[in-house]
């Protein structure tokens, strides 16, 4: 008995330090988690479902253009389809009239968004409108942003920008003359300049105290709509760190955050002596800019809009509003 005893140390030894013993030990524990989700799964009335793997879920088959690989499942499993992606359990919907239910009868359980890492991060934790938890907090946001920001006479006071800016666009258009065009550029610095002058004032073309505002805002586009491998699963969010994903997103919020704190100080100079920051024109019925707007209703109370609150809903505006700006460009 005693021999037997003075051997079990040594055979924990022998196996903990096998070659096979990690990814064996790994196996098992992927597959037990693979028949927990299937036990708890078989008791829910869930829709019809291809089949999944371990980890992964359902990632394996949606290829380089999502919404056809979708509608593919969809044309097999029916209009309403469960999958898993990554370890999030996913409702996919492809009839209309299910989706009208569903925001119509049930849109309270379906209004929040999933916290990606993108967005948690560029949004000061989801304090915007657009991926906020609905609660009360988002409410307020939507007031604020329905009545004072994003209404409709709100956008045209604004024309006069828009005008003067395409018209400065399309002379240096013109400045090219047979050269080669690249309008992807023009088109940019258009928008952005739009952008900075509705949200800010004036325009923040180029570098400004080391930050390109432009740069940030499209760098800042592209990471939102980056495939995080730990939004899907969670335990894997080192890979992040590893491919440079969350090194890019922490650099471009750095850099943000830089910029908007010194254009905020600028705004509060300029409300603390009385002076519209609008450079670009002289007249002293100037419409008043967003960061205006925001900065005198958070003087006014406090508890409804932080700093932080102020620069995530500036941004989602800014957003929001360069796709409000093609659309008027273009008419």
């Amino acid at each position: 008995m005693e021999t037997m005893y003075s051997l079990f140390p040594q055979f924990l030894q022998n196996l903990f330090f096998h070659p096979c013993f990690l990814p064996v030990l790994l196996f098992v524990i992927f597959f037990y988690k693979f028949l927990l989700e299937n036990s708890a799964n078989n008791g829910k009335n869930l829709p019809p479902s291809p089949p999944k793997l371990p980890i992964i879920g359902n990632l394996h088959q949606l290829g380089s253009l999502p919404h056809r690989s979708l509608h593919a499942l969809s044309q097999q499993h029916g209009k309403l389809m469960f999958l898993y992606m990554g370890s999030k359990p996913t409702l996919v919907v492809s009839s209309a009239d299910a989706a009208q239910k569903i925001m119509q009868t049930y849109d309270v359980i379906f209004s929040n968004r999933p916290k990606s890492r993108s967005a948690s991060r560029i949004f000061y934790d989801c304090k915007d409108i657009a991926f906020s938890h609905y609660r009360e907090y988002w409410r307020q946001l939507r007031s604020i942003s329905v009545t004072q920001l994003l209404n409709s006479k709100k956008v045209q006071s604004f024309r006069a920008i828009r005008e003067e800016e395409v018209g400065l666009m399309v002379e240096k258009i013109k400045r090219y003359c047979s050269s080669v065009v690249n309008l992807r550029e023009i088109a940019m610095t258009f928008t952005n300049d739009v952008i900075c002058r509705a949200s800010f004032g004036r325009k923040y073309s180029g570098d400004h105290g080391g930050v390109n505002f432009e740069k940030l805002l499209e760098e800042a586009m592209k990471l939102l709509g980056a495939f995080s491998v730990g939004d899907f699963i969670p335990w894997l969010s080192w890979i992040d760190r590893v491919n440079g994903l969350e090194g890019r997103l922490e650099k471009v919020v750095t850099r943000m955050d830089v910029f908007l704190e010194k254009v905020i100080q600028e705004h509060q100079n300029g409300l603390n002596t009385k002076k519209i920051i609008n450079d670009e024109s002289e007249n002293e019925d100037s419409v008043k800019n967003f960061m205006e707007i925001l900065l005198e209703i958070q003087k006014e109370n406090k508890d409804v809009l932080s700093m932080d609150s102020i620069k995530a809903v500036i941004l989602v505006s800014a957003f929001l509003f360069s796709n409000i700006n093609c659309k008027f460009a273009i008419l």
